[in-house]
């Protein structure tokens, strides 16, 4: 039978653990705004920016924060994913990613583009879009994505939907962005990340 000290021990750990994912996520966040708010960085169009203080983001809950096991697909057909304009986005299935989220079974496709695989700095970047419950009624109507990067080494990846962000096509019609594949649709609710965008 565990002791007290024990116990007390395992929760305090926890208890920082859990503050420690917190703080990154408040952290990812400021970047976020710093970005939209600089006019060398930001998507926004200037009218736009001129009156921007802050995105708008679900409250941080680490329920969304992930653990998936990767089944890696090394064979998968490089094809091309839709985008907003018609631009061509060249990419390939990197792994089928399966977790459980708030107490359903769940699997989503990670993608490689083929165009960051060749540029310095970006060979083991990993690009995950998606569509959930929440797409019109909350967050963006035309989904989300997760930037990912591959993981040192073993076959599980965290997976942060509290840093799930919109394309810059919800703001500004000027860009290209990918549409999430069918197969990337979530029938439950994401309640984490960049809410849709206000006025858009």
């Amino acid at each position: 039978m565990m002791s007290k000290v024990l116990l007390l021990l395992l929760s305090l750990a926890a208890s920082f653990a859990l503050r420690a994912q917190e703080q990154t996520a408040l952290e990812w966040q400021k970047e976020m705004n710093s970005e939209f708010a600089d006019s060398l960085t930001s998507p926004l169009t200037e009218a736009d920016r001129a009156i921007f203080d802050g995105l708008p983001f679900y409250p941080i809950d680490s329920s969304y924060r992930v653990r998936a096991f990767l089944q890696l697909t090394p064979d998968s057909t490089p094809f091309i994913m839709a985008t907003t304009t018609g631009r061509k986005a060249h990419y390939r299935q990197y792994a089928w990613a399966h977790f459980s989220l708030k107490g359903d079974s769940l699997k989503l496709p990670i993608y490689q583009s083929l165009r960051l695989l060749k540029k310095v700095g970006y060979a083991d970047y990993l690009f995950l879009p998606f569509t959930d419950a929440t797409n019109g009624v909350g967050s963006y109507g035309g989904g989300r994505y997760v930037s990912l990067r591959m993981p040192e080494e073993g076959s599980k990846l965290v997976i942060d939907f509290n840093k799930a962000y919109n394309p810059y096509c919800a703001y500004n019609e000027r860009y290209s962005c990918p549409i999430p594949p069918k197969a990337n649709h979530l029938k439950v609710a994401v309640e984490a990340g960049v809410k849709a965008p206000v006025n858009h």
